[in-house]
């Protein structure tokens, strides 16, 4: 019987919580060998992606970032065996495993191939055990780049460009980037207009008097004013058949909602507070309505809907409904856009945008890639006489759409007008239909 953790003694814990850590890593080995086996073993149409990472991120709590690393490892470390026994016996990190893999992938140009043998095994030797630390293993890659990594100066070297862009839990878009000095000088340039202080409306600028905005907060604000710059010019490349611009989804009842309210913020809270005393109970407890929440997880709970972004608050998408121009697509009561036939073959850019609205992005079970990297999908095939309409009409990622052609896939539009998928009976031998991953989820019953 398993002791309970607040049984143990302070030892006990101690003991048991390095024993855990270093299971955990065995774990991580274990699960990194059983990847790269279904890499080479399992076929891309039963794992339904182009490769473990999608499935991983579809079937488990893997993000994304995290499952395409493990994979990246579960490739790499089948060349370096000496990476891959240090990381199987538990002695050294995946995180300095993939650090030093990186290294042994690209090592420097100049390099001789005893040198990287010898660098590589000094910079295992730095990982194995608790005394590890990441600085180390960083300085020894740095020095050896400088060194031996071509006549390019590390500042001018475009090679080691990288630019960052993650979406948070919160819904935030989190930056980070590593530029040559030239592309860094072209940025700085651009920002530093638009980051200087704004004086204050007597046309002081000291500080406490004027612009009080952190130098942070100042860059990020001229950064947004350049992309509404960019976004506003007609020199844009085409993605999906369009130029690139922001799109707001929303209902027509919420965008009315929204346009009754906008009157006064007085008014707003007004009938808040009026709503909450008519839904009380006599005790002054506020009324229990179960169908207020039972499409908590479903589509139409948020007023507002950005295609990259997702949710977006009442007061965001009423600042967006006044300031942009809008595209009406008229919902029906499940979140889809009433049906645009057409007669011709190619998909127009309503209806384009109405399929963005019903699907989001790729709506194969467990995709999601983003809208703008989609295609329209013809479930009754064009060429056999399938009509371009939305009842006929799912937006897939590129190899998604191969996929359905080549595969024993299936895909239709269901009662509640969002498109289901069958699985081919060697993925699932009942062959139970799948939600679209817009519609994938819990549902509060």
């Amino acid at each position: 019987m398993t002791t309970e953790i607040w049984q143990l003694s302070e030892s006990e814990l101690l003991a048991e919580s390095a024993a855990v850590s270093h299971e955990i890593q065995l774990l991580e080995a274990r699960r990194i060998a059983l990847v790269a086996e279904i890499d080479t073993r399992v076929s891309r149409e039963k794992l339904g992606f182009p490769g473990p990472a999608g499935w991983l991120t579809s079937t488990t709590l893997l993000s994304p970032s995290k499952a395409t690393k493990i994979v990246a490892l579960a490739r790499g470390l089948k060349n370096f065996p000496d990476i891959a026994d240090a990381v199987n016996t538990g002695v050294m990190s995946v995180d300095h495993a993939a650090l030093i893999l990186t290294f042994a992938e690209t090592p420097p140009k100049d390099l001789p191939e005893e040198g990287r043998v010898m660098a590589r095994k000094a910079m295992i030797a730095a990982a194995t055990g608790p005394e590890a630390r990441t600085g180390r293993i960083r300085a020894a890659i740095t020095k050896l780049e400088d060194e031996f990594g071509g006549k390019t100066p590390p500042a001018e070297d475009t090679d080691r460009n990288e630019f960052f862009a993650s979406k948070t839990l919160n819904g935030r878009l989190v930056l980070k980037g590593d530029f040559d000095a030239i592309t860094g000088e072209k940025l700085l340039t651009a920002l530093s207009p638009l980051t200087e202080p704004r004086p204050a409306a007597d046309g002081t600028e000291t500080p406490k008097t004027g612009d009080d905005r952190s130098p942070a907060k100042r860059r990020a604000d001229a950064f947004g004013h350049i992309l509404d710059h960019y976004l506003a010019s007609s020199d844009r490349p085409i993605e999906g058949g369009e130029r690139p611009h922001l799109n707001l989804h929303i209902s027509l009842r919420d965008l009315t909602d929204l346009r009754d309210s906008a009157d006064t913020v007085d008014d707003i809270a007004d009938d808040e507070n009026t709503r909450a005393a008519d839904e009380s109970d006599d005790d002054g407890r506020p009324a229990t309505d179960r169908g207020a929440y039972r499409d908590l997880f479903g589509d139409g709970t948020t007023v507002g809907w950005l295609p990259w972004m997702g949710p977006l608050s009442r007061n965001t998408s009423r600042q967006l409904a006044c300031d942009c121009i809008l595209t009406a697509i008229v919902m029906d009561e499940n979140g889809s856009p009433i049906n645009l036939a057409r007669t011709a073959r190619t998909v127009t850019a309503k209806q384009r945008k109405a399929l963005i609205a019903r699907d989001h992005g790729c709506a194969f079970p467990g995709c999601g890639k983003p809208a703008a990297w989609t295609e329209g999908h013809h479930i009754w095939h064009w060429g056999d006489g399938g009509p371009t309409d939305m009842n006929n009409l799912v937006l897939l990622c590129g190899f998604h759409h191969r996929l359905m052609h080549h595969s024993d896939w299936e895909v239709f539009i269901g009662v509640d007008n969002h498109p289901w998928f069958i699985p081919p009976a060697t993925v699932d031998p009942y062959r139970q239909p799948r939600p679209s991953h817009a519609r994938a989820g819990p549902h509060i019953a």
